[in-house]
């Protein structure tokens, strides 16, 4: 993504079936706020049944996992890390309890670690410069990170937790206190499985002007995504409380959510997703293609009425 930005930035024009049965082309020159509108703001306008991309040739690489113990500092240290790396290196920090799986030595289980999923997309010999700094940020617990071809790295799909829920935000900086909240929400939770994912973003995706699409967040340095798995479906407000008060503690001052990471939360975090202008002209786009809201079982757009 820092590299080559969003999967959005490469699409170059699409096919669309409309509410009214109607199968446009449209790409920046041919109804351009439809095209605009898909950029970012889902299920809302209509079936896509084709997509033209612009490629990007990406061979080896080096990336895989990265076990680290996690510490206020050493969390602060790899999103620092992580945001003064070039753009050739994108990286995904879990923050967790380890759990009793096997790359976890067994004096890991049920310590704090940072499970970072690392990938950089160029050459090996600067790959290896890249990573060698989140390498000394303390002892590696695991180290699987290699020159790989790039489909290595995605294993094989795996089910999903029965129970779950989620909060996903973005912030603009991760200092020593800010970890120390993470470390200290993560120990007080209950849950199987307790989880903060802090992806720093910037790169080619923050060169992209914010009203380019319909994804306005272009100028935001993480995204941050909070977790807890659970079995049994009685423990689920305990849980949610748990997700809404590490949120809360993790606030800066400006709202906003990546639309993909959204649950059932309501119409205000869906317009959350859309900040500033970029909810008119989708309610406006809607209007014109959709304005009986027949595509609204994701998250949903209405159509712009007159009194809006």
């Amino acid at each position: 993504m820092r590299k080559h930005g969003l999967t959005i930035d490469s699409l170059l024009a699409a096919e669309i079936v409309t509410a009214d049965g109607e199968l446009l082309c449209v790409d920046a020159e041919t109804r351009p706020d439809l095209f605009w509108a898909i950029r970012g703001g889902g299920g809302n306008f209509g079936v896509a049944t084709r997509f033209k991309f612009r490629l990007h040739e990406v061979d080896e690489i080096v990336g895989g996992m990265l076990v680290l113990p996690a510490t206020p500092d050493t969390i602060a240290s790899f999103i620092a890390e992580a945001e003064a790396a070039p753009d050739e290196l994108s990286t995904i920090a879990n923050v967790m309890v380890a759990p009793p799986m096997p790359f976890f030595p067994a004096a890991a289980h049920g310590k704090l670690v940072i499970v970072a999923l690392m990938a950089y997309a160029g050459e090996v010999e600067a790959g290896e410069r890249a990573i060698a700094p989140f390498r000394s940020l303390a002892e590696p617990i695991a180290d699987m990170v290699k020159p790989m071809r790039y489909p290595e790295m995605y294993g094989p799909d795996e089910p999903g937790p029965d129970e779950e829920v989620a909060r996903s935000m973005f912030i603009d900086a991760v200092d020593v206190d800010v970890a120390g909240a993470i470390v200290e929400h993560l120990r007080a939770s209950t849950a199987m499985m307790a989880v903060a994912q802090l992806r720093v973003l910037g790169g080619a995706m923050a060169r992209v002007p914010d009203e380019a699409t319909a994804f306005a967040h272009r100028k935001r340095r993480i995204m941050v995504a909070l977790g807890a798995v659970f079995e049994n479906r009685e423990e689920e407000t305990a849980h949610r409380e748990w997700v809404e008060d590490f949120a809360a503690a993790l606030y800066q001052g400006e709202s906003g959510v990546y639309v993909g990471f959204l649950g059932d939360e309501g119409e205000e975090r869906v317009r959350a997703a859309y900040p500033g202008t970029t909810w008119e002209r989708l309610t406006a786009v809607k209007a014109r293609y959709d304005p009986e809201n027949l595509f609204s079982l994701s998250q949903n757009i209405p159509p712009k009425t007159g009194r809006s």
